[in-house]
């Protein structure tokens, strides 16, 4: 697990809730299952796809506990850290693995993180603390610009000295941000993965060299998008850009403005495919209107994701 640098596709699941936002526990299970036996190269839990913002710290840890469970060692089992302060980040990241997290995947501390530009002694004194903590293998996050802190080549160099980092999940949504990224990570003296977050254009940044995806849209045909991955990483291009082809349009959909709703809009797709009952979020999360549910079941036929019978 702490081999550099990390590829592959980690799948960021939603999660499903009832109406009025409880989660729904029996629903998780047999969807993690289902992602699992898809063999993914990790599942990654407590982060933006399944709302981990709305999550208290016990919900949390039972998520991890209950993934875990099911899981089985088939994959390894992520989760995200959010927390406001480093010491806050350091012990949950210990709970978390004492949980059964085998790898973590750390959210700048807000707001604290917030602007450009953040000292590099702050954003690595804030990583290390944590790897040291938990020494599991972590994953540092790149948001668009304006959202976090921007890692620059000088920060990532520094970043790239902490023997835990073996990834940057790379969601800037920036083809100039990615590609600059790309090109740090591979001169580093140990390389770490670039794993794209941009759901818009996942097969493109692969092209670019990508060592694969930390993705919420693998919450969905999670097969298609490792084979995809698989295709690329062997050349055959062709096969890569069909799976996409089918893909692409749905991703592009489900993460168009507001970025806010694609876990409704994802939760609709999970529905229309009979893996939720529900396409219930937590509030202040409100669900899609009827419209966007039409379109999004017209688009999913069109593509191929569900059935011409599936409403």
């Amino acid at each position: 697990m702490h081999h550099r640098p990390f590829t592959g596709v980690i799948a960021a699941p939603m999660l499903p809730m009832v109406d009025g936002g409880d989660i729904d526990w029996p629903t998780l299970e047999r969807y993690i299952d289902w992602i699992a036996a898809q063999q993914p190269a990790g599942i990654v839990m407590n982060v933006d796809a399944s709302e981990v913002i709305a999550l208290d710290d016990d919900e949390q840890l039972r998520i991890i506990r209950v993934c875990r469970a099911v899981v089985d060692g088939r994959v390894p089992l992520f989760s995200g850290v959010v927390a406001g302060s480093t010491r806050a980040a350091a012990s949950k990241a210990a709970r978390l693995r004492d949980a059964g997290a085998q790898g973590l995947t750390v959210f700048p501390p807000f707001p604290t993180f917030s602007g450009a530009p953040v000292p590099s002694e702050m954003i690595v004194r804030f990583h290390r603390a944590i790897a040291q903590a938990a020494d599991l293998p972590m994953v540092c996050f790149q948001f668009p610009k304006g959202w976090g802190p921007d890692y620059t080549p000088e920060i990532l160099r520094a970043m790239a000295e902490i023997p835990q980092l073996v990834a940057i999940k790379e969601a800037s949504f920036d083809v100039g941000q990615t590609l600059q990224t790309i090109e740090v990570a591979r001169g580093l003296k140990h390389p770490i993965g670039v794993l794209t977050g941009s759901d818009t254009f996942i097969f493109e940044a692969m092209l670019m060299g990508c060592h694969g995806a930390l993705i919420g849209f693998a919450g969905t045909a999670t097969r298609e998008l490792v084979a995809m991955h698989h295709a690329v990483h062997v050349g055959e291009l062709a096969a890569a850009r069909a799976i996409w082809d089918q893909l692409g349009p749905i991703a592009r959909y489900c993460w168009r403005l507001p970025i806010r709703d694609f876990r409704p809009r994802m939760k609709e797709v999970l529905r229309l495919q009979g893996l939720f009952p529900s396409a219930a979020c937590r509030e202040p999360q409100l669900g899609i209107e009827a419209d966007e549910r039409r379109a999004i079941a017209q688009l999913c036929r069109a593509q191929g994701l569900i059935a011409h019978d599936r409403t």
